[in-house]
């Protein structure tokens, strides 16, 4: 159990920072201000901070899973630089946390097959390159069906399933570790893809609607969402947990 609860902390960790550095770039690139890079969960007490770099402080939160960027000052919530940015470099900030997370799994794989299955290096890319392509496809159909009604959520897992998966491809070995590494980087990547609130794919929907409807939305009403989002959010992770307990237990 110490095995699986580390083993998940580190890798979920690892690929969330990942998700989070890309959207850092991101932004530092467009010209939009990040004013904090931290390890640990968002709503958990800070800490340390490690240093200062421009604008961003760069810390650790009691909760050490995890990992965010913040775009606004503390005490400021609005986050006015993103919002104010232009749509292109928005679009690219809201969705490079995903490509982050793609290309990390995408490197990793390429050692996996190299050293696990002791393939050339060049194969060893093409083969990453196809597995992300199938993966990347299996999922959306995944969801589509999930969405349509046509299909099952027992593919679904929350963090104690994730834990338990974790464990298991650690005490197979380092490589088996990091092929499960590039499987979950993959999954967080295209399901924060996704046109759901509270999402990186959310935000991308509702700044399309703005570009459509050639007005910006309102503050409040992302705020709405993002709060509406949250909470559907944690009922379906509650809910997936309930539902991995009782898969351990039964």
């Amino acid at each position: 159990m110490i095995t699986s609860l580390i083993a998940f902390i580190v890798v979920f960790t690892i690929i969330v920072l990942v998700h989070e550095l890309g959207h850092f770039i991101a932004a530092r690139s467009s010209g939009v201000k990040v004013y904090e890079f931290s390890i640990g969960f968002p709503f958990s007490p800070k800490i340390l901070t490690l240093f200062r770099h421009k604008e961003t402080n760069f810390t650790i939160r009691m909760l050490p899973i995890g990992g965010f960027v913040s775009f606004s000052r503390e005490g400021d919530e609005e986050a006015k630089e993103l919002f104010e940015a232009r749509f292109f470099n928005r679009a690219l900030i809201m969705s490079a946390g995903s490509l982050f997370n793609i290309l990390f799994a995408f490197l990793v794989f390429i050692p996996v097959f190299v050293f696990g299955k002791h393939l050339p290096v060049i194969e060893s890319v093409f083969l990453s390159a196809k597995m992300i392509l199938e993966i990347t496809t299996g999922t959306a159909i995944f969801f589509f069906n999930l969405f349509s009604g046509s299909g099952s959520a027992e593919g679904l897992i929350g963090p104690i399933g994730i834990a338990s998966l974790a464990g298991q491809a650690a005490s197979k070995g380092v490589i088996s570790l990091m092929f499960f590494s590039g499987l979950l980087s993959m999954s967080l990547g295209i399901i924060n893809l996704l046109p759901l609130p509270a999402l990186d794919g959310g935000q991308l929907s509702m700044l399309l609607i703005e570009v459509i409807r050639r007005k910006p939305l309102s503050m409040k009403t992302y705020q709405i969402v993002t709060v509406l989002g949250m909470s559907l959010f944690i009922i379906l992770t509650v809910l997936v947990t309930y539902r991995d307990i009782i898969r351990l237990i039964v």
